[in-house]
């Protein structure tokens, strides 16, 4: 089942709560990956090179690529719901607060602790946003855009995924062992949280 057609559970306040709760969440899972400095996922990979070389936050690099992978929608014939404008201006001012408010570790214990938590902030958080049911983030509309077009989703996320880590690790953004966990483990965890999430009463969000 794709995000674009999971049910939408609860009333509108319901389903709101849920896509704010989890585009912060998202973003605060970001903050906690930047400051574990064990590695990002590609995107983050992308939007730190990117930060690193213009001296622009990572935050603002993040809605600004949000921003500018919406504008690959038009030509892709995708069409954004509230969900994927919010998170063009939600999840980057949410990492950047999180960077900003909580100090980076200095103990390799804690520096794990976060790029864990990170991990499971993200999924829990895309649990709740894709559950929300206002539309994919801009980055997964580009992979079902492509999809269109005739490439498989598998193919399609690998072939962006692939090229944004090469040119952020290019840029300076960090890429290492949490690189590597986060790939492995972001599905089964985020699929783990939104049949945990679809489980619980609406009136529960």
């Amino acid at each position: 089942m794709s995000e674009l057609s999971l049910p939408r559970a609860g009333s509108l306040p319901a389903r709101l709560l849920r896509l704010y709760v989890g585009l912060a969440g998202y973003g605060a899972g970001i903050g906690l990956l930047v400051h574990s400095g064990l590695g990002l996922d590609p995107w983050e990979v992308f939007h730190q090179g990117m930060s690193i070389r213009t001296g622009w936050s990572m935050g603002l690099c993040i809605n600004l690529v949000g921003a500018l992978v919406l504008l690959l929608w038009i030509p892709l014939r995708q069409r954004p719901g509230l969900g994927t404008i919010s998170n063009v201006l939600v999840v980057g001012t949410c990492a950047d607060a999180t960077m900003a408010l909580v100090p980076a570790p200095s103990f390799w214990v804690v520096k794990w602790a976060f790029l864990l938590g990170g991990i499971v902030c993200i999924a829990a958080a895309s649990g709740l946003y894709i559950g929300a049911g206002f539309g994919p983030g801009p980055r997964d509309g580009l992979m079902t855009g492509l999809h269109r077009l005739g490439l498989s989703i598998r193919v399609a996320r690998t072939l962006v995924e692939l090229s944004v880590l090469a040119v952020g690790w290019l840029l300076g953004g960090t890429v290492g062992v949490g690189t590597i966990i986060f790939a492995l483990t972001i599905g089964p965890t985020t699929q783990f949280f939104m049949k945990t999430l679809r489980a619980l009463p609406a009136r529960t969000y």
